[in-house]
């Protein structure tokens, strides 16, 4: 009967999650075995597509809020941690900027932030951006740029890590550019930094496109302040 159920679930395009269901739920009708073996491939189907969406990211690393102090961390006074974990930012399409030190937990939450995207079914990519800008400079000179933005484009969340560590050319930063602008008011970005606004153009290398990305980015945005020392340096002691 079990071997029946599979092939049934196969013609079907069902999961096997049905066949192992079917021999343990315990249900006193036919109608509240139905309903639970259905609630079981819903949930099945949700797990599955969190993990695709997870896999898809591009974490380096998974994390959570569990062990993230929002108390060293100074938010607008217009946001709540609770805001920030609800993924709200996302209805509006706001954007976020993490401002800090290095190693003051900006990549952290921003990964915790894209992890609960993914759990609420929220398409999410995460980038150092100067790897994006490389990827993005490799996609051009094999003339498949178009593929790769649309591939990106699809999410609507995209995580911006290390913005500013490594100065662009003006390839990269005109690359760089034209994803900001296609997000802009479609798809939220968080973006990581331990450079001031002022200072981006060093990043750039030209004025008027500088002050265009700020523009962007800044209109419908919540700034996060990470004034503390680095983690790391207190955890190893060198910071005593």
């Amino acid at each position: 009967m079990i071997s029946e159920v599979a092939a049934c679930c196969k013609e079907l395009r069902l999961s096997h999650n049905i066949v192992d269901m079917a021999e343990k739920i315990e249900a006193k009708t036919h109608v509240e075995f139905l309903v639970q073996l259905l609630r079981s491939e819903l949930k099945h189907r949700e797990n599955k597509r969190m993990d695709k969406l997870l896999k898809k990211a591009g974490f380096y690393s998974l994390k959570d809020f569990e062990g993230f102090k929002f108390d060293e961390v100074t938010l607008p006074s217009s946001i709540t941690p609770e805001y920030l974990k609800d993924c709200e930012f996302l209805e509006t399409k706001s954007n976020i900027v993490m401002y800090g030190n290095v190693g003051t937990g900006k990549t952290y939450l921003s990964i915790a932030l894209g992890v609960e995207a993914c759990k609420k079914g929220i398409e999410t990519r995460f980038f150092r951006t100067a790897a994006l800008v490389n990827r993005l400079s490799e996609e051009k000179k094999k003339g498949t740029l178009s593929k790769f933005m649309k591939q990106i484009l699809k999410s609507d969340l995209l995580i911006l890590d290390e913005w500013g560590y490594v100065p662009l050319d003006r390839l990269g930063a005109q690359l760089l550019f034209e994803i900001i602008s296609e997000c802009y008011e479609r798809k939220s970005l968080i973006i990581n930094t331990n450079i001031e606004f002022s200072r981006w153009v060093t990043v750039f290398y030209d004025e008027q496109m500088t002050s265009a990305i700020v523009d962007r980015l800044l209109h419908h945005c919540h700034l996060l302040l990470f004034p503390g020392q680095s983690n790391r340096i207190k955890e190893s002691g060198l910071g005593k």
